[in-house]
Order: structure tokens, then sequence, then C-alpha cells
């Protein structure tokens, strides 16, 4: 086991979300908060010591979370809510620190930018 001085962070879609995602137009397929909160994102952050730096990190951060979230369930932008904003982002979804973060992996980690270019 390594040791990555990185800590986690669990972003999961809440209410609001769902309600969003459950109104899009086209959509025949009724999704529940289960379904949506079953396969989170889960992103690296730097090292923090206390929950609430990886919560300061994520405020920083919050629109280009914002965007990959709704990119990650509809491409066109022109479905997205239009004026979204920090405020926003912490009624739409819960986000779970975790301080400590171990690699059981020997091999290196590869970084390859997504395609929202978001690092």
């Amino acid at each position: 086991m390594f040791i990555v001085d990185r800590s986690a962070a669990l972003i999961r879609p809440k209410q609001p979300f769902l309600e969003w995602l459950n109104a899009l137009p086209g959509n025949d397929i009724q999704l529940t908060l289960d379904d949506i909160r079953s396969d989170c994102t889960v992103i690296l952050v730097p090292e923090a010591g206390e929950p609430e730096d990886g919560i300061s990190y994520i405020d920083d951060i919050a629109d280009k979370l914002f965007e990959m979230e709704l990119a990650s369930w509809v491409e066109d932008e022109a479905l997205w809510p239009q004026k979204r904003n920090l405020k926003l982002f912490w009624e739409w979804f819960d986000v779970e620190i975790h301080l400590g973060v171990m690699d059981s992996v020997s091999e290196d980690i590869h970084n390859t930018p997504s395609d929202h270019g978001y690092h």
C-alpha cells in the first residue's frame, strides 16, 4: 500500500438534480435517487488536514464540477440549468470528503485530461 498525497471527494447528486434529469425532454425512463447516487464521481483533491479544507477546494472548482456532472448525463448544454452558481451546486450535490487516500497498485498513475478539460 502507498500513501497518496491527495484527499478524495465523493460527489453525489441530490433530489433537485434528479428532478431536472427526469424532466428533460424525451426522457422516457424515470430514474430514482438511488439510481443516480449508486455510482458517483470521486475526485482527488489536494491533501486536506480537515474536511473543511476539502470543502473549500470544492467551492473553488464547483462550477467545473457542476458542468462535469451535467455533461456526464446530458451532452446538450442548452438543456443545462442556465443560472448555475455555488449555492445551486450545494443544493444539487452532496460532497463527502475523505482525508486519507491509499493506493494499492504499485504501477504509476497516468493522468489523462477529461473530455471537458478538467484536470
